[in-house]
């Protein structure tokens, strides 16, 4: 098995969240994907634009080999999950390669690792998280 390794993300891999942004598109089984181009819509772009510049951004990363292959990342923002202020929304993307591994399902250890200010709860994105069609 691949060694898995969950660190901080690193200034200069901030653009690959809109990979993960793109990868995280929930769509239903026997739906073509969307282009990549959706991306830009505003409503999408609140997830990354000018990640890292808000003191509540928060953003971890799986590595595998060298390679980063997922991303966990939090943001104070009015989302479609946004529930209240200041609690910020989850996502959680994986690049279809390494998704249904054994690693994938690290979810617990990945929230207990979080670096976030302690606060009352963080809202998962479930409705941006993209699921195969199996």
């Amino acid at each position: 098995m691949k060694k898995l390794v969950i660190r901080e993300i690193r200034p200069e891999e901030i653009p690959l969240l809109n990979d993960f942004l793109y990868e995280a598109i929930f769509i239903p089984k026997g739906v073509p994907a969307p282009p990549r181009s959706i991306i830009e819509n505003e409503d999408l772009q609140v997830y990354v634009r000018d990640f890292g510049m808000k003191a509540d951004d928060r953003c971890l990363v799986a590595e595998v080999e060298g390679k980063v292959v997922g991303a966990v990342w939090t943001r104070v923002m009015n989302d479609y999950g946004h529930i209240a202020d200041g609690i910020p929304s989850l996502a959680i993307s994986l690049y279809k390669d390494y998704r249904h591994q054994c690693f994938s399902c690290c979810g617990g250890t990945v929230i207990r690792r979080f670096p976030c200010r302690p606060r009352k709860r963080i809202m998962p994105s479930d409705c941006i998280r993209r699921q195969d069609s199996k």
